[in-house]
């Protein structure tokens, strides 16, 4: 996929602006025992999609939840859709209304039909009226491929459809930034598709995303970037066809031996 470019009518020479700067993240667990994340820096550019890939333990789950303020972070600097992320609340909500998130596990609503859950931020968070949000997500439930289940609940579904279901309830709060947590790794093999073929569409789309993921064909597919993390820094980040084809790191060329 091509990195959109984002011109202004004022200035098409203007750079563009990321809609994620991370600089210098450092965050320690356990009492500042454990230092999950090692100075962390990355930026991530509107209408890109950036994949984080590495072992487990890496800090690719933590450093991406710091985000949204899912995770603390003791040191260095978090700015998301030029908001600065700080312990000020008023910050930390408009991020969160801007920013989706999908994670391993669906967090869905158990007593909740699918529908009350896609419309449920929308209706308390955003204060759209219940005929626009139901109107919203009934059409990312098609989106997504299952509108026919709006009135099922959760546990009458499959794992990759509550997965999509999960998907359209991030977007009916229409963020501008979407982050994956592993978001096939719950799933059975066999469920795994159908949610990566709703990612790519959401990629081709231009929305921004961070996906942390093991699927390698998604990331050489879709992704503009794949960062490798390894003990709580960034190893390597290159374009798909460099990471896999030519990467410069000797970590990476370990990594990609045991998952290719």
């Amino acid at each position: 996929m091509t990195q959109q470019t984002i011109t202004t009518e004022t200035d098409a020479s203007l750079p563009q602006k990321p809609a994620i700067i991370a600089e210098n993240v450092h965050k320690w667990y356990a009492s500042n025992k454990f230092h999950v994340l090692r100075g962390v820096s990355l930026n991530v550019y509107r209408g890109e999609v950036v994949v984080i890939m590495g072992p487990s333990g890496s800090g690719k789950s933590t450093f991406i939840r710091t985000f949204n303020a899912l995770e603390e972070y003791q040191q260095g600097r978090i700015e998301i859709d030029g908001i600065e992320l700080s312990h000020d609340l008023r910050n930390i909500d408009a991020i969160r209304k801007e920013v989706g998130m999908v994670f391993q596990q669906f967090n869905l609503f158990p007593h909740l039909t699918v529908l009350d859950n896609v419309t449920l931020a929308p209706i308390w968070v955003r204060r759209w009226a219940k005929k626009r949000a139901e109107e919203v997500a009934m059409q990312l439930l098609e989106k997504v491929g299952i509108l026919e289940q709006a009135r099922k609940y959760p546990g009458q579904l499959s794992g990759g459809q509550q997965q999509r279901v999960a998907i359209a309830r991030a977007l009916a709060m229409q963020p501008k930034i979407m982050l994956f947590d592993e978001p096939t790794s719950a799933l059975d093999p066999e469920m795994v598709r159908e949610v990566l073929d709703v990612m790519r569409s959401l990629a081709q789309s231009g929305i921004t995303m961070v996906v942390v993921t093991h699927e390698v064909g998604f990331a050489r597919e879709v992704a503009d970037r794949i960062v490798l993390m390894d003990g709580g820094v960034i190893v390597e980040e290159a374009t798909p066809q460099e990471f896999f084809q030519n990467p410069k790191e000797e970590r990476t060329q370990k990594f990609l031996s045991q998952i290719l």
